[in-house]
């Protein structure tokens, strides 16, 4: 056991769900998600507001769609015909958001740890420092959050989102609150990470740049519409003609 994914249990996540979005009455409008991800890191563009960062809360079990179907190599999520709909620790789902999240009380080795409990606790080191390396997050192990900058604890987070050996990876625009040099950085792991893995990916951005960096294919989101998945040389022809999917 050295830590690293196997890549065995891999499978296509498949998406067919309608979701409600908005707090208020006028501003409330229906998500529809309805795709099938294939293997590799697959960036899900479109401006702010657009249900990107939705979409992963429903997969990852944090929302649950009002009616639908989620399922993940072959395990099913979230049905609402069979009233299924399976809690986020049973997901097997790393997850990256754009705040940290590290508990402040705790050494960034302990904070990694704690997310290692479908390991046995003889696996549970092991599995700890190998993704701290992977991640290079090893010379702050020892330390606590607050002493480390943006980018360190998004190196943390990312370490934290593999321990457990997931599944499936979800990005939610986890470096924009980082300065140019530090994003350039952490994008090169990340697109290291994924294939090194193996382990199906979806990065949300509304970062042009990080379409034309990261992706193997794109995801685009339309008024509430996540069901156009395509290569990245076509996505990228949509967005320059399409100012309603162009970022701010």
């Amino acid at each position: 056991m050295t830590g690293a994914v196997s890549g065995r249990e891999h499978g296509p996540l498949s998406v067919n769900v309608k979701a409600r979005i908005g707090a208020q009455q006028q501003d409330m409008f229906t998500l529809t998600a309805r795709f099938e991800l294939p293997p590799g890191l697959t960036v899900v563009f479109g401006p702010s507001g657009a249900g990107k960062s939705r979409l992963l809360r429903l997969i990852a079990g944090l929302d649950e769609p009002e009616q639908g179907r989620i399922a993940l190599a072959g395990k099913t999520f979230f049905d609402s015909g069979a009233a299924t709909s399976l809690p986020v620790h049973e997901r097997r789902i790393g997850m990256v958001f754009q705040q940290s999240y590290l508990l402040p009380h705790r050494t960034i080795h302990a904070n990694v740890a704690l997310a290692a409990t479908r390991l046995t606790k003889e696996h549970r080191r092991s599995a700890t420092d190998h993704w701290l390396e992977r991640t290079g997050a090893t010379p702050f192990a020892a330390r606590r959050p607050h002493q480390l900058s943006g980018g360190q604890q998004q190196r943390v987070s990312l370490a934290r989102a593999l321990v457990g050996d997931p599944q499936l990876l979800l990005l939610d625009e986890p470096f924009n609150a980082l300065d140019l040099k530090r994003r350039h950085r952490l994008r090169t792991l990340v697109r290291e990470l994924v294939t090194d893995t193996g382990i199906p990916t979806l990065f949300v951005t509304h970062d042009l740049d990080e379409v034309t960096m990261m992706a193997d294919q794109v995801l685009l989101a339309h008024h509430g519409n996540i069901t156009e998945l395509t290569s990245v040389a076509a996505a990228l022809a949509d967005i320059t003609t399409d100012s309603d999917v162009t970022p701010p």
